[in-house]
């Protein structure tokens, strides 16, 4: 009897709730299915990082209303974290904290859009950079990420007129789920064509601590990017904290304090404890995050060699913990034979946007003797 909204009727399935499904229906009929679906690490939180969350639950400070700003303390580590880790300066009264960075980038676009406005984002993508801007009212422009532009936008292929009425441009790098990343040409040209068309550019830098071989950039590290750039970054994949909602969005000024006030209207802030235990990280031993990469390059590496020995043409990413297929055929139909036939799940790339139709996506989220019984169980699958 109740109707959804249209905002609610414009945005397609959500990919995961489909994946969760396919992979239920297999387990029900007794199979041991290996995922590489989601991007959800198997590695701990690590353990000092859970000490301190213990203690902080017992405060009873911790224990009342936070401040939708985020703690000071909170605050000042991410302005030493991106010291330290990028050699950007940025005052703690210019970072806020978010409940998980989904939270900033699906309400940014509430704080400065309106009807008609443009929200510019690259696809495959993130499901979220997409529906943000339906629910705001927005206009969704999409760019594809080509393989042979290196898996980033051709600017120059957006029409005056939607940069002209364009507010936001969300991107992503290390990109997720192609993998590919950001040089600073590239950051140095999108930051001045922001800058030139009055646009917010807003970087998701989720993956931002997992590169080989390879120093993941920050957008903010470019000297003008202060003058458009907002940044979102998690704790999610760098210190293997999914499940505890903690990351943070820090940059241009105005575009701060517009998303605070859409969080201080719809939202509340982090739980405190939780916050006292993303200090404890943020402000932890770097060689954390050095173990991390080296056991994701080992994953990396096995699965990457182990594909290329099954007949696949694939590259070593660079970053991520994404490796990104293609597989020569409509990637849902392959992502359903792979699992009938052989229990593996991986995401179907058409699921990240049209651009993604032909590849699909395994996540390093797995252990080196889980990805070779998955090589093994795929060794001999006729896929057509």
């Amino acid at each position: 009897m109740f109707e959804l909204a249209e905002r609610l009727r414009k945005l397609p399935p959500y990919l995961f709730a489909e994946l969760d499904e396919m992979k239920a229906k297999k387990e029900s009929e007794g199979v041991s299915v290996i995922d590489f679906g989601v991007g959800d690490p198997d590695l701990p939180t690590p353990e000092h990082v859970v000490e301190a969350m213990k203690k902080a639950v017992e405060k009873v400070e911790n224990q009342k209303y936070p401040s939708y700003a985020g703690k000071y303390e909170f605050r000042e580590a991410v302005s030493n974290f991106y010291r330290r880790r990028k050699g950007v300066e940025v005052e703690p009264d210019s970072v806020i904290a978010l409940i998980g960075s989904k939270e900033g980038i699906a309400h940014l676009p509430l704080a400065f859009v309106e009807s008609g406005d443009y929200v510019i984002y690259t696809e495959p993508g993130y499901p979220v950079y997409h529906s943000s801007a339906i629910m705001a009212g927005g206009i969704p422009y999409e760019l594809s990420l080509k393989e042979e532009n290196g898996f980033l936008p051709d600017l120059d292929s957006i029409p005056d007129e939607v940069a002209r009425k364009a507010k936001i441009m969300f991107l992503n790098y290390p990109n997720n789920p192609t993998t590919a990343v950001a040089e600073m040409d590239f950051i140095k040209e999108v930051v001045d064509f922001c800058n030139d068309n009055g646009i917010i550019l807003a970087h998701d830098a989720a993956y931002s601590e997992i590169g080989f071989d390879y120093r993941p950039r920050s957008f903010l590290e470019y000297e003008n990017a202060f003058e458009c750039v907002i940044e979102f970054g998690s704790l999610s994949k760098t210190y293997n904290m999914t499940g505890w909602r903690i990351a943070y969005a820090l940059g241009n000024e105005e575009a701060v304090k517009g998303l605070l006030k859409v969080k201080t209207n719809v939202d509340s802030g982090v739980f405190n404890a939780v916050q006292d235990a993303g200090v404890a990280a943020l402000n932890g031993d770097d060689r954390i995050i050095e173990e991390n990469n080296r056991i994701y390059r080992e994953r990396r590496d096995r699965l990457v060699d182990g594909l290329k020995e099954l007949g696949f043409e694939v590259e070593k990413p660079k970053a991520t913990f994404y490796v990104w297929l293609r597989v020569g055929m409509p990637s849902m139909e392959f992502a359903k034979q792979l699992l009938d036939r052989a229990g593996v799940l991986v995401t179907p790339g058409v699921g990240f946007g049209k651009s993604g139709e032909g590849y699909v996506r395994f996540a390093l989220t797995r252990d080196v003797a889980v990805i070779e019984e998955a090589l093994r169980r795929m060794e001999g699958v006729d896929i057509v």
